[in-house]
């Protein structure tokens, strides 16, 4: 793979030399349309738009019913986010999910973790959850919390991730960065209107990074490309494509040690299990989408869209799991999938190249406006087919020796001589429905919203060999309503209720029924909530809402496994979500979000396992961030910002928790001219007083694990106008 080796500090020092700013030229809109994205501090921002996934149609972000947050370019630029984990970090309702370094991530949202094959959208279509979603190309990322059921389908019910990508401008910028590890980044955004009717957007990425865990430097290459072709004044058509290849160490989490106790003294920069001889994780993907409207009248509008996505893992690592094979659980008193009580675990050979996931969805819409007397109507209905696919070889999953956390260099054991099987089918899943919404305004102040989707899904899945499994077939009606009062302007209120539908999990291993797929969940939400927004400058909403569908776990019972995964008695979210967006002053802009979120099980059965939070859930979370540009010195902004989370439940019976931590990030900005072009540097440091805590307790494939938060880092980059 090729790597592009640019020293920040050589290529861009030239760009830093005059330390003052200087003032921008007068005629600079008239010399050059290359003026960077967000270049001059602004003294207002737009108004929070609904995702175009949203469940609840098109609409201002007042006038929709349900919780959405907007993250736009510039926000995520300035504090140089650059993956899905930094991503949740800047909204209080997203955690992390099992999110390893090195590897794909995953988040969840209000307590659920997303599904990987529905829950993330690229311009509202649906791509494989299973690679690293780059944002070199994206201009704002939505998140649109709760059911989404209508947008989505089949999906789990704490809501979904779309990426909305950069569309033609005139724009040519670079990137350079770097980072106290030593990384090397460089990215540039290229942009031009070929024709007065047809235009395109290039955007590519180049990365070397260091990472804080020893071994687990990695590489990235992405290219994409954005093309808008105005054929003729009634219609539009624009096509989306990026490809990514990754290569990367992935790093394994901690567990329980005796299945009791949190690591303690451990050193996050160190990798566990590290063997010499494991290959980088190797992933590759390709996501492509077509946008066709066509304006039949001012009033009604059609939408053909389509979108393939497909990503191909090579997937090697020297697992860290368990403890079945270490003297310290011999005696049989600690469960094997924990960590044993000193510390020692299970290091295996994990292989299973050429793991491949294909999404491909077909969209067809018309959306339009009428009245019926007095009464008003803005109806959308359309038809959905999505087909997904998943193809492994037989993978290799072989002990090869033990360890403990506390050594200070992992001993090396010999690889296992087995080879990987051939690929197979594994699961061939169709999912096609109708949906249906109609907007309904009696006057300026009351709004009706109702509608639903009806979804047929027909799966199918094969063992490791091909050979078929399991076929489950379903229909069913997902509907959804909701009322929005008005009594200004300024404020929105509303109340929403919404029927969901999700795939039901396979059961760990470990378990009596290990290897079966438990049947889809319906879950039900209600949710009233208060948007506020006297001005473009500044939004402020709460939202208050309850979600609940049937619990999947491991039940102890008296089977030979002592463990059978079941779905009994249900959870539930219950939350309070606040956010403030926007100008507090000329100079001052405010990002916070704050919520409280009680998830319970209730009914299972198990007693222990009920009347304390969920696993993977803390109860409170709160992340602002203040941003301030100097009034005496033009161009220079400082950024300020805080994360917290409470303690976080680690054991399904509340026993064990991790510490709640608080962590704290700065930024400095500074924006000039050097000559005609405008430059702009960013330096973030985020954790900047090197606190360890853990950020995550989530589980895969019914196994827990702890990962630590990253230690300090300091990353600098600068954008020059080309």
């Amino acid at each position: 793979m090729n790597r592009l080796r640019i020293s920040l500090l050589t290529a861009a020092l030239g760009a830093a030399l005059p330390l003052h700013a200087s003032e921008p030229a007068a005629d600079a809109g008239e010399r050059s349309p290359t003026d960077l994205a967000g270049i001059r501090v602004q003294a207002h921002q737009q108004t929070k738009k609904s995702p175009p996934s949203s469940s609840f149609g098109v609409g201002s972000w007042k006038d929709t019913p349900a919780s959405v947050n907007v993250l736009g370019s510039e926000y995520l630029d300035r504090l140089q986010v650059r993956g899905l984990s930094e991503l949740a970090r800047h909204d209080a309702s997203l955690g992390d999910s099992y999110a390893p370094v090195g590897y794909y991530q995953n988040v969840a949202i209000r307590g659920f973790a997303l599904d990987l094959a529905t829950g993330y959208r690229f311009n509202g279509l649906s791509i494989a959850g299973e690679q690293r979603l780059a944002l070199e190309n994206i201009a704002q990322v939505e998140v649109l919390k709760g059911e989404a059921g209508l947008a989505a389908g089949v999906m789990a019910p704490g809501g979904l991730i779309n990426y909305v990508g950069k569309r033609t401008a005139e724009v040519r910028n670079l990137t350079l960065g770097t980072d106290s590890e030593g990384s090397r980044y460089a990215a540039m955004d290229v942009g031009h209107w070929l024709t007065p009717t047809f235009g395109i957007r290039f955007n590519a990425a180049w990365d070397d990074s260091n990472s804080y865990i020893e071994h687990a430097d990695g590489r990235r290459n992405f290219y994409s490309l954005a093309t808008d072709w105005r054929i003729s004044e009634r219609s539009k058509l624009e096509v989306d494509a990026n490809y990514q290849t990754s290569a990367q160490r992935s790093a394994s989490g901690f567990q329980l040690l005796g299945a009791t106790g949190v690591p303690r003294g451990v050193d996050r920069e160190k990798m566990l299990g590290y063997q010499p001889w494991v290959q980088p994780v190797g992933i590759a993907s390709t996501n492509l989408t077509a946008l066709h409207t066509f304006d039949f009248t001012p009033d009604w509008q059609s939408r053909a869209s389509v979108a393939h996505s497909r990503t191909v893992i090579n997937d090697n690592v020297a697992f860290a799991y368990g403890c079945y094979y270490s003297d310290a659980c011999a005696d049989g008193s600690t469960p094997g999938n924990y960590f044993a009580p000193n510390g020692d675990y299970d290091i295996y050979d994990y292989r299973s190249p050429d793991d491949t996931r294909v999404n491909q969805q077909l969209r067809a819409e018309l959306r339009g406006r009428f009245a019926t007397g007095s009464v008003r109507h803005e109806v959308s209905f359309g038809v959905d087919a999505f087909h997904r696919t998943v193809d492994k070889r037989q993978n290799v999953n072989e002990y090869v020796g033990t360890a403990n956390i506390h050594d200070p260099q992992v001993p090396v054991f010999d690889p296992s001589p087995l080879q990987p099987g051939a690929s197979a089918r594994r699961l061939d899943s169709w999912q096609r429905s109708a949906f249906v919404l109609d907007r309904v305004s009696f006057t300026d102040q009351w709004q009706w919203l109702a509608g639903g989707r009806y979804v047929r899904m027909d799966e199918r899945a094969y063992d490791k060999r091909g050979t078929p499994e399991r076929h489950s077939r379903l229909s069913t009606f997902m509907p959804q309503t909701a009322v929005v009062f008005k009594p200004d302007d300024a404020v929105s209120l509303y109340a929403s209720y919404v029927e969901g539908l999700s795939l039901g999990k396979e059961a760990p291993f470990w378990t009596q029924n290990g290897g079966s797929w438990l049947q889809p969940l319906e879950s039900h939400q209600t949710e009233v909530g208060v948007k506020f927004a006297r001005t473009d400058a500044l939004t402020l909403g709460a939202a208050l809402f309850r979600t609940s569908l049937p619990l999947q776990y491991a039940q102890p019972d008296d089977s030979e496994a002592g463990y059978t995964f079941v779905q009994d008695g249900r959870q539930v979210h219950t939350g309070l979500e606040l956010s403030a967006d926007g100008q507090l002053s000329e100079r001052l802009t405010l990002t916070a979000s704050a919520s409280v979120l009680q998830a319970r099980a209730r009914d299972t059965g198990t007693p222990a396992y009920e009347g304390h939070q969920l696993v993977n859930v803390p109860k409170r979370r709160a992340t602002v961030h203040v941003d301030y540009a100097l009034p005496f010195v033009e161009g220079l902004a400082v950024g300020a910002g805080w994360r917290y989370a409470s303690a976080n439940v680690a054991t399904v019976d509340g026993k064990v928790k991790v510490p709640s931590y608080s962590v704290f990030d700065a930024g400095l900005r500074f924006q000039h001219t050097l000559g005609q072009r405008p430059v702009r540097w960013n330096l973030s440091v985020d954790n900047l007083f090197d606190h360890f805590y853990w950020r995550d307790t989530g589980s895969t494939d019914g196994d827990y694990y702890l990962f630590a938060g990253a230690p300090r880092q300091a990353r600098l980059s600068v954008t020059i106008g080309l």
